[in-house]
């Protein structure tokens, strides 16, 4: 089975598919896992127009796929790839709660949740800018 798949995956088309694949499905568990963690439903928010919990999605949408990028860049097997990109995941999710526990005076989630665009705003690039920081460490 492993010399199969090592011969699909030297096919750049085959690969590329491959890779991507692996990658959207790694990426909808990883919205998953976030969309536990908050407290409130994303999707719900976004499609009743909250423009603060659709910044901040977007910024954990680029910050995963972001990890990945660079996961896939550095390593040559889709295996090696999604094992950096997972452990790239786990350091944004300790992030997030960091973040949350940081901030005293508020809190991230109710700002959020309640159409605070600076938070969103804030809580989006934290994502983005913490994904180049990891993807730079990964090997």
């Amino acid at each position: 089975m492993q010399r199969e798949v090592d011969w699909l995956l030297s096919n750049p088309y085959t690969s590329t598919l491959a890779f991507v694949s692996v990658a959207v499905m790694a990426l909808i568990f990883c919205l998953f896992c976030f969309e536990l963690v908050t407290r409130y439903n994303c999707w719900d928010e976004i499609k009743n127009g909250n423009v603060a919990v659709a910044m901040a999605t977007g910024g954990k949408i680029f910050g995963i796929c972001n990890v990945f990028r660079f996961s896939i860049e550095a390593n040559d097997t889709v295996y090696q790839s999604m094992i950096w990109a997972l452990f790239g995941f786990a350091i944004l999710l300790a992030a997030y709660f960091l973040f949350e526990f940081l901030t005293p005076v508020f809190k991230i989630d109710e700002e959020i949740k309640n159409d605070n665009r600076a938070v969103g705003l804030i809580a989006m690039i934290i994502s983005v800018s913490l994904s180049y920081l990891i993807g730079a460490t990964i090997i």
